[in-house]
């Protein structure tokens, strides 16, 4: 399956055939727009001139991590804390998953067990853990008992809440407009 978060399809390309890329672009999903959180880690895989590997990433000087992630365009909008978020996640995989991203969720028993494993990992609070949970069960079929229940309500069939819900353009402003009608939401009920 070919996903579609980077609309842009080297980068898709690139999240779809690597565990660590598509975590990276999902711990960098926030406070900038999707498509760039998720193209990020295609754009750092090219600064670096070889292939994301989260053992190299993990070693890798931290001055020159955060001038990676500085460059134009940067790779986010707090490119500084950004690159160690990354990095932290990098030496994570390392220490815990052998270098393998997929590794956090290949043997999980459970849906339970797999988001306690992602809640570990930096950057990834509950909610981000069960939107990626989502994105597992939903796109790549990565569904260990109870995932739908894990991952809450962005684990229902049939919605368009988050990113576990796009698979094309349509589907992308489907997510925006609940997005947007969200936000609305909680703007009356601050009133």
């Amino acid at each position: 399956m070919t996903l579609h978060l980077a609309q842009d399809e080297a980068a898709d390309r690139l999240l779809s055939e690597d565990a660590f890329a598509l975590l990276m672009g999902m711990l960098l999903d926030q406070q900038v727009p999707m498509e760039k959180a998720f193209s990020a880690p295609y754009l750092l895989q090219e600064r670096l001139g070889r292939p994301l590997d989260p053992a190299d990433i993990a070693a890798i000087d931290s001055d020159e991590l955060v001038n990676m992630f500085s460059q134009t365009p940067a790779l986010h909008r707090f490119p500084g804390s950004m690159a160690q978020r990354v990095q932290a996640l990098a030496r994570q995989l390392v220490e815990q998953y052998g270098g393998k991203a997929e590794a956090v969720w290949q043997d999980a028993a459970s849906g339970r067990e797999l988001l306690n494993r992602l809640q570990e990992l930096p950057g990834f609070g509950k909610q981000k853990a069960q939107i990626f949970l989502a994105l597992l069960g939903k796109q790549l079929g990565v569904q260990p008992d109870g995932w739908r229940e894990a991952a809450g309500p962005y684990g229902e069939d049939g919605v368009h809440r988050s990113v576990a819900d796009i698979t094309d353009p349509d589907s992308l402003e489907e997510v925006r407009a609940y997005k947007k009608e969200m936000k609305a939401s909680k703007a009356t009920h601050a009133r």
